[in-house]
Formats: C-alpha cells, structure tokens, sequence
C-alpha cells in the first residue's frame, strides 16, 4: 500500500515537474520567438522627445511659443519628488522593487477580471512597461504586445536606472489638452511650475494618465476629482505625505484652468501678432516644419516690444482714420440667438466663443442687447453688468451710413437702430477725457477693409525692430510687410537715380522735364506727372525732391532700363525686374519687406545688409544653430586695450553701391522730405526719404530713414482700387512714419548722415543747376557734394533728354516755353543734338506741382 502511495505521488509528481518543464519550454519559445526583431530600446538612452519652440524679446521675455505637442523636457533631477510619489502612487507603487513587470499586480488583475467574468478588468503594466508601449510599440490590446511589452520591459531595467525610466515616462506621457509630460500639463491645468504644485494638484494630473480624454476637469469634475482622491489616500499609505496632508487634500475643491479658476499661462503671454507669426513662417523654411515645432527650439528674436506696440498703434490710427472717413458702417456680420440674450451666463458664454478680434488693446466685444431712447444697450465682454447698463449713445453712430441689402448706401445715421441690431456682435471701446482719463462713454468701432504694412529695421545690422502686417492679426493674419506684392510706384525712383549716379549723372545734372509719346503693342503711352504739367530742363536733383515721372523715364532710357533692373535686383527690391520703361515709376509688384531692406543700404553707406526677425537660434541643448551677427571682434579678448581704444569690429559686408553715390542719393532724399512730397515728415535729426503713390492712388507708400533706422509704410485695399484723389504717400503714410519715428529717435536718436571721403563741396542754384560763389545763400542755394575727378559742365551745354521725341498735342508744353523765355532763358543742345531752352532760373511755382506715379 505504501508502495502503491509512494508510486502514484511519484507519478503525480513526474507529471509535475514534466508538465512545468514543458510549459516553460513552451513559454520560452513563445518569448523567444517574440522577442526577435523587437525594436532596440537602447534608442531611449537618446531620447529627444517633441518639445515647444519658444521666442524671446531681446530682453529675454518670452513673447510665444509654437508646438505640435505642448512638451516642456524636465531632467529627472528637476522634478520634485512630490510629483515622482504622486505618480507611482496612482500608477506603480512597486516601481522600485521590481524588475520591468510586477507579477503580484498582474496576478491580481487576473483574479479579479475572472471573478467579475470580464465586467473589472483594470490595468497591471508597471511604468517601464508603459515606457514600452509609448516609445516602441502600439496601443493595441494583445497578447502578442503584452509578451514585447514584458520582455522589451526586462531589457530596459538593465539598461537604463530607474530615475531614467522615470524622467521618461514622466516627460512623454499624455495627461490630457495637448499636453504631453508633467510640465507642460502643470502650466496647462494650474499655470504654475511643478515646483509650485500643492499635492492636491500633483495627485490630479497622476490622475490623468487613467483616461486623459475623458477626465476634464470641467466637463468630467466628479470623475476628476474622485481619482485625484484615491491618487491622495495612495500617496498617504505609501508614506509620501502624512495623514493631514492627506485629509487636507481631499478638501480642496477641484480648480483648474479650464474652469476659470487660473489666468491661462497663454494669457501670459502678448497676443501672437505677425512678428513672431513671420518668424515661424521663416524659420519653418530654414529648420523644417517638424524641427521648429517640435525641436524646442530658443529663439532670440529682434524685436523691441516697445517700438512694436507703437508700429501697431501708428499704422491702426492712420487706417482707422481713413476707413471712418468713408463713413460706411460694416460691423462685425456676427450676431447671437435671441433666444440666449435673456440669460448672462448664456449670452457671455456664447459671447466668448464669438470670432471677432481681441487683439487691438482697448477694444472689446460686446452684443446690442436693446434699444432705447435711440441709445444701444449692450453686454461686454469681461465688464460687469451696472444697474444702469451700458450704453452706445444715437450721437457716437452718426458718422456712418449702413449699407442696404441691395449693395446701396443708405442714409447716415441718426439712432443706434439704424446700423444695429438686437444680437449683433460689435466692437467697442472707452472713450476718456484727455488727462485726466475720465470715462465719457462706450464708442463703436469696427476693423478697417483698408489695409497696410509697416517695418522698420537697424540700418546697419538689419534687425528688424518692429513689423505689423496688418490692422488685427486675429482678424486676418496675413502679413501685407511680407506677403503683399504691391506697386512701390515712386518709392522705387530712387534705384533709378542711384544707377544714374553711378553711370556718371550728379545731382545738378539737367535733365529734360517734357511730355513723351511712346508706342507700345497696347497703343501709345502718353506718361505724365502727377500735377499734368511740364517744367522744362531741370536739376536731377528737383526731379527726385518732386518726383517728376518725366525726369524719372528720360533717365532710365539714357543709361538703361537692364541697368536699372541690374540695380534694382541687386539691392534686392526683385528677384527678376522686367526691363519695361514703365518699371522705372515702380509698376512690377514687390514687398515692403524687401523696400524697406533696400532703403537700409542707401541709409548705411552702400553696404548689404540682410534683413532678419532673429539674433540668434540655440537648439534644445544650449547649442546655437544660427546666428544673424557674423562680424568678428579682433581684439575683445585683449584685457588690456590702449586708453580710449575701443573694440575693434570686423565686416565683411559686400558694397553694393558706392558710398559718394548713397551719400549723393540720400541728400537729395533729405530735399524730398524738406521741400518734396514728404514735406510733412516732422523729427529732430536729420531724415531722407520718399513717397509713392500709384496710378489712380490703389497704394501710397513712404519709406524713410535717419542714421540709424529705416522705416517704411504703404496702405491699399487687399483688392486693390483707389483710395480717393486725396490719397497720397504724403497724407496717409508721412503721419504713420511720424508717430512711429518719434518714439524710435527718442530711444535710438539720431545724427547728420556721415559724408564718405573722396569728394568736395560745390555750391549750385537747385532750380536752374548753376554753379554759385562759395559765400552764395538763399532758399535756391544747395550745397552738393561731387565725386573727386568729376567736373560738372557748368556751361549747361549737355542736357539728358532720353531720346525721345516731345509729342505735339500739349497745350502746356508752350506755357512753360513761353515762362521761360520771359525768364530769360539760353538755348542748349541736348544729348541727341536738339536745341532746348533753359531758364536762368526757374521759379517756386514753376516745381512747386511735383509728381507721384
């Protein structure tokens, strides 16, 4: 019998030992088989995960920020261990006892799921096993992901210590919003650093791991918080915080910045405006799409806020004006349900979630809740109701007309019902008293259909000091200082005269100032100046201060329309110029961008000079990958420099034009802004530059520099077409440039522009060109500043007429013939052997219309 035990225990105990032996065999196989061709997880210990690109103001400020995924990388060091508890509390509280996979939680998981058939299936993968399935392997559930997940998981704690795991897992996981990592999500749920986190607050983002698409903590807030509780009572009974830490937290109420409880950290931040918007847009180009978004990138931006803000207030100002000028009344063409206006909670919620810019300081949105007495009642966003409401007055709406439902313009307003609306989403703002800042009352406004651009930058290192595309870049974001090709009309004449200087012309050349007639394949081209008048034979130099068209034309076609696309290419204005006679009064389309880059090289002496938004670029680990200051520093590392030596600066910067000739060009600029079309330009240290206007006025520009700053500003319709015969470059950008320069020459002054050596002093008459005495004064005296070895023909026997033929059909051209003769004038031959008269001297009247294309 004992023998018959003894046996059959014996047997029970062969199948034993068989069956365990087989089912390892098997279990090995299965692991082996899976676990070939796994990917490496040596790959982790090179983890450069997608974290935000970040701008900063030069101040060091940061001002935006661009990602796919809102990641910010925090070193395992860095987090507080008041985090790290919380998360192993809620997600492996054996994280540091076991070795990949805890097979007493995966035990129980199993036991539990079969006692509820399947009902309480919950979670075992430790943390590493997590690391796994984020980096290496997919979502699915499987067996066959489970068996790569463990032995991928195995590998890895031998690979890798713990707080590296950890610093992994805690950097890449999802928590919800777009948020991805611990960092990310403490500024996305609380604005606050993980240093900052109460254990409450630690304990609900280890909550969100569980179902971050699903645990919001408004829309979910039970859910939420319950978990965050038994994140809190784990934490307890793991010992990371005692009992009253523990009974403390679950107290707290759930706060969030989703539920209005935290400022939103992007509210930290300045609106996103086309500046940093044209620095992603560039550096996307230059990095990549995927390396800007998500290379965590630091970008030291060269904008200076202050002069930002003024670009922005100047430009808005000058469009505003305009567009109240026209007096038509457009709005927002948002309105809201009646059917919510009865209810505050309803109407500013709805109210909120209206797509009506925010981004013009001082201006809100509100909705026209009734009328009364010929007043509008309106709710605003972010102003609390009073008991007397808020009004838009009858007298505030009475500067515009509606436009009617069959396109007309109806009759201008005299009650706020006749432009508005119960429903009607608009804009307004607070109008005060000057000084002392005492309310008067709410005031409509609405976003201008006029639009413009305008930049200025450091002539000498290119960097772009301010740049606004547009009125709003919430209402539209495209960047009309970049993006918009438009007419320069004759802000593009100074490249004409520049090529003209260099081709041997100086600024008391006589040039004939006559009608022409042309043929063309779409007919004869009959050119004119702006004024419909014609002043005879004329100093160079008159013809840029008056921006004489036909000056401007006899000039390209003396030296030459492939020399004067040589030099517009050359500084940059085209990639391609057509060499079209009509090119040289700035008909090809370009940018401000690239109008204003080119002025900066007049304004510097002739030297290039790259336009850009950025200093300096650092990848995600400190290493600078672009810097926009090439010069070199010969002798800043000498500790011991000669008294009164300073560093000594080396460029290599390429000339592009001749510093007499840019030195020349921008002296007659300074006559445009003294006595020409920009007259208006108003600044206390020296300024040259000059406007455009275009045929039929679709556009008006002005570009303008001092020693140190150039600045540029055209306006148009988006669609072009003009903007009135009273629109010129001198009336609408001249102010911009103004209200923009003064707060800029206040901050970066200004200084005489610097005389390059190799010329000498010639005083002349600027309305005939004759050379005067040395001690010579009067408002028709000019001092002009001539090349060595150039010896002007004093006698005015060589006149640049171009080579055309003067038409017969202009009355005028006899009127200024007959001025002249009264005024003494001499006969001269010109450059093609016909006889022209000259005056002796001509008067005011006779240039006082000037010209603008």
């Amino acid at each position: 019998m004992a023998r018959f035990i003894l046996s059959f225990f014996g047997a029970i105990f062969s199948w034993i030992v068989t069956a365990a032996v087989a089912g390892a065999l098997v279990l090995g196989a299965i692991f082996w088989m899976y676990s070939r061709n796994l990917p490496s997880h040596e790959q982790l210990a090179q983890y450069t995960p997608k974290t935000i690109s970040r701008i900063y103001s030069g101040e060091g400020r940061l001002i935006d920020e661009f990602a796919e995924e809102r990641r910010l990388f925090v070193p395992s060091d860095e987090i507080p261990d008041l985090v790290k508890n919380a998360f192993i509390s809620a997600e492996d509280k054996n994280f540091y006892s076991h070795h990949g996979f805890d097979a007493r939680s995966m035990i129980a998981a199993a036991v539990q799921a079969v006692r509820s058939r399947g009902q309480n299936v919950r979670g075992a993968s430790t943390i590493t096993q997590q690391v796994m399935k984020n980096f290496l392997l997919s979502s699915d559930r499987s067996i066959e992901r489970k068996i790569k997940e463990l032995i991928l998981a195995s590998r890895l704690e031998e690979t890798l210590s713990k707080d590296q795991i950890l610093e992994l897992y805690l950097n890449e996981i999802f928590l919800g919003q777009n948020s991805f990592g611990v960092a990310a999500a403490a500024q996305t749920y609380f604005n606050k650093t993980l240093g900052e986190l109460a254990p409450h607050e630690a304990a609900m983002l280890a909550a969100m791991p569980q179902a971050p698409g699903r645990y919001h903590p408004v829309t979910a807030k039970a859910r939420v918080t319950e978990r965050r509780n038994y994140v809190l009572r784990e934490m307890w009974q793991n010992g990371y915080i005692d009992e009253a830490a523990y009974r403390a937290g679950i107290e707290e109420p759930l706060k969030s910045v989703q539920n209005g409880d935290y400022p939103a950290h992007r509210e930290t931040l300045p609106p996103r405006d086309y500046f940093t918007d044209e620095i992603r847009r560039q550096l996307s180009r230059s990095f990549g799409q995927e390396e800007f978004f998500g290379g965590g990138l630091s970008i030291r931006a060269t904008v200076d806020p202050d002069l930002q803000d003024q670009a922005a207030v100047a430009l808005r100002q000058a469009l505003e004006q305009y567009d109240r000028g026209m007096g038509i009344w457009r709005g927002t063409g948002v309105a809201l349900p009646a059917d919510v206006l009865g209810d505050a909670v309803k109407w500013r919620g709805a109210l909120a979630s209206a797509a009506v810019p925010r981004d013009v300081p001082g201006w809100l949105p509100a909705v026209v809740m009734g009328f009364e007495g010929g007043n509008a009642r309106i709710g605003i966003e972010g102003i609390m109701d009073e008991p007397e409401g808020h009004w838009v007055p009858a007298r505030d709406v009475q500067w515009a007309r509606p436009r009617l439902e069959n396109g007309r313009l109806g009759s201008r307003a005299q009650k706020a019902e006749d432009l508005l609306k119960v429903g009607d989403v608009v804009l307004v703002r607070a109008m005060t008293e000057d000084g002392s800042g005492k309310f008067i009352r709410w005031s409509l406004r609405q976003v201008p259909q006029v639009q413009g651009g305008f930049m200025a930058m450091d002539v000498n290192t290119g960097r772009v000091l301010a740049m606004q595309g547009g009125f709003s870049y919430q209402a539209s974001d495209f960047n009309r200082a970049t993006q918009a090709q438009r007419q320069p009309g004759s802000a593009f004449k100074p490249f004409v005269y520049a090529a003209a200087l260099d081709s041997g012309f100086t600024p008391a050349t006589i040039v004939v100032d006559g009608p022409i007639e042309l043929n063309t394949p779409q007919g004869l081209w009959k050119p004119k100046n702006a004024s419909n008048r014609y002043y005879g034979p004329t100093p160079m130099r008159t013809g840029i201060e008056q921006s004489r068209n036909l000056m401007t034309i006899r000039i390209a076609e003396e030296i030459g329309m492939d020399v004067v696309a040589g030099y517009a290419e050359k500084f940059g204005v085209y990639d391609k110029m057509n060499p079209f006679l009509a090119n040289s009064l700035g008909a090809q389309e370009t940018t401000l961008f690239k109008m204003v880059a080119a002025y900066a090289m007049f304004a510097n002496g002739g030297e290039r000079v790259e336009p850009t938004l950025v200093d300096r670029v650092q990848d995600r680990f400190g290493q600078t990958v672009y810097r926009h200051d090439r010069r070199t520093c010969a002798n800043c590392a000498d500790p011991r420099l000669p008294a009164g030596q300073g560093p000594t600066i080396n460029s290599e910067r390429e000339r592009v034009m001749d510093a007499i000739t840019a030195y020349q060009l921008t002296s007659m600029m300074e006559g445009v802004v003294q006595r020409g079309s920009g007259k208006g330009v108003n600044l206390p240290v020296p300024v040259a530059g000059k406007t455009g206007t275009t045929n039929d006025a679709k556009d008006v520009w002005f570009i303008g520099f001092t020693s140190n700053i150039v600045a540029g500003c055209y306006i148009g319709f988006d669609q072009p077409r003009s903007l009135g015969e009273n629109a010129f470059g001198g009336t609408l950008c001249v102010p911009v440039f103004n209200a923009f320069m003064r707060k800029a020459v206040a901050e970066y002054g200004g200084s005489k522009f610097r005389v390059p050596p190799g010329g000498y002093w010639v005083k002349i008459d600027r309305f005939s060109g004759a050379k005067l005495a040395d001690n010579a004064t009067g408002d028709n005296v000019i001092a002009e500043y001539f090349r060595d070895g150039v010896v002007p023909d004093w006698s005015l026997q060589n006149v640049v007429d171009g080579g055309f033929v003067a038409g017969t059909d202009f009355p005028l051209v006899d009127e200024v013939a007959a001025q002249m003769r009264n005024q003494g004038a001499q006969s001269v031959t010109t450059s093609t052997g016909k006889a022209v008269v000259i005056p002796k001297r001509a008067t005011e009247q006779t240039i006082s219309g000037g010209g603008l294309y």
